[in-house]
């Protein structure tokens, strides 16, 4: 018998020779030996799935905060110099107004004592003391707007370029982003009006809540160098229906509308606007006409004015001036003060 060959168990033919692990792998191509451990290797640190949902977590998060701090606006403290009033942009852009479409103080007639109030409050504040939020509200066409801007326009009048107020108009639809304007304005050297025009809010509307934080809300608060003025058809920004909608179906009927009425609250001072009587309508007429210089026979003037407000069914600062700019485009006259 061989001495290479062993004694089979008993029933058994005889085996062959064994061979070792080591000269099977050392018999292996290198090429095969480097595959098999890169195999090997892949096997043994391949992550479980909750790694790896971990990993695409954070991965998720870093690029988000690439993102936020590529589209965060920084704080530019000397970029108000360029202009006195500005729209803002939801992006956090701030467009410069070089020419503000506005009319001047005097010729707004039949609101002299709104004027008056706002004038002061608006003083106070350009000269760094208290002031309230203002929300001026009531009949359409009656000047609200156009008061603030005349405002504006004659608190800046004698100032210093280094004293001027600002005044910035944010779109009622971008009021979500008021919280970000604020951050923005809050360390700037000037004093700045935020300007929202028309305010209202309908349906399931929720973005009341950003203006009612910066308001008087949150615990930064509203930065002692901001003051918001708002124009409005409604005293309680709401529609009357939606109102009695929230009374009659909320268990609570008191609670359900405090939320939402509460904000005209946070308005410190409100200016009401009333329709306006045939005289004060003929006053501003009259006072347009003799400031671009149109000259008509009065008595036909009233005639044809009190005959225009008729067919628009009201009267008001804005059918006064749609009169005049009537009147001056028939009569040859541009619309340039004298």
């Amino acid at each position: 018998m061989p001495k290479n060959l062993r004694k089979s168990p008993a029933g058994k033919g005889p085996r062959t020779p064994a061979k070792k692990p080591v000269q099977v792998a050392a018999n292996r191509p290198k090429a095969t030996q480097k595959a098999t451990q890169k195999a090997a290797g892949k096997v043994t640190s391949k992550a479980s799935p909750d790694q790896t949902q971990e990993r695409i977590v954070r991965a998720l998060e870093t690029i988000a905060a690439h993102l936020a701090a590529q589209g965060k606006p920084a704080v530019e403290r000397d970029s108000f110099d360029r202009a006195d009033a500005y729209v803002w942009h939801p992006d956090g852009r701030l467009a410069a107004v070089p020419r503000v479409s506005r009319v001047e103080l005097f010729l707004l007639k039949g609101v002299d004592r709104m004027r008056d109030i706002l004038m002061e409050n608006t003083e106070r504040f350009a000269n760094g003391l208290p002031a309230n939020n203002a929300l001026l509200w009531g009949a359409r066409g009656m000047g609200k707007s156009s008061l603030v801007k005349a405002a504006h326009a004659s608190i800046n009048a004698d100032r210093k370029p280094a004293d001027k107020l600002k005044l910035i108009e944010i779109h009622r639809e971008d009021i979500e982003t008021l919280p970000m304007l604020m951050e923005k304005l809050r360390d700037a050297d000037f004093h700045f009006i935020v300007f929202i025009d028309d305010l209202s809010f309908d349906g399931n509307d929720a973005s009341y809540k950003s203006l009612k934080a910066v308001l008087e809300g949150g615990i930064e608060g509203r930065p002692e160098n901001v003051i918001l003025y708002a124009t409005s058809n409604r005293r309680h920004l709401l529609a009357r229906d939606m109102i009695e909608n929230e009374r009659s179906t909320a268990i609570n009927p008191g609670e359900a509308v405090e939320e939402k009425v509460s904000l005209s609250d946070r308005f410190g001072l409100w200016l009401g606007f009333h329709r306006c009587s045939q005289d004060e309508y003929l006053a501003m007429v009259r006072g347009y006409c003799s400031h671009f210089g149109i000259k008509v026979d009065d008595e036909a003037l009233e005639r044809e004015a009190l005959e225009w407000s008729t067919t628009r069914g009201s009267r008001s600062g804005r059918v006064a001036w749609q009169f005049v700019q009537e009147l001056a485009g028939r009569l040859g006259v541009k619309l340039t003060a004298n």
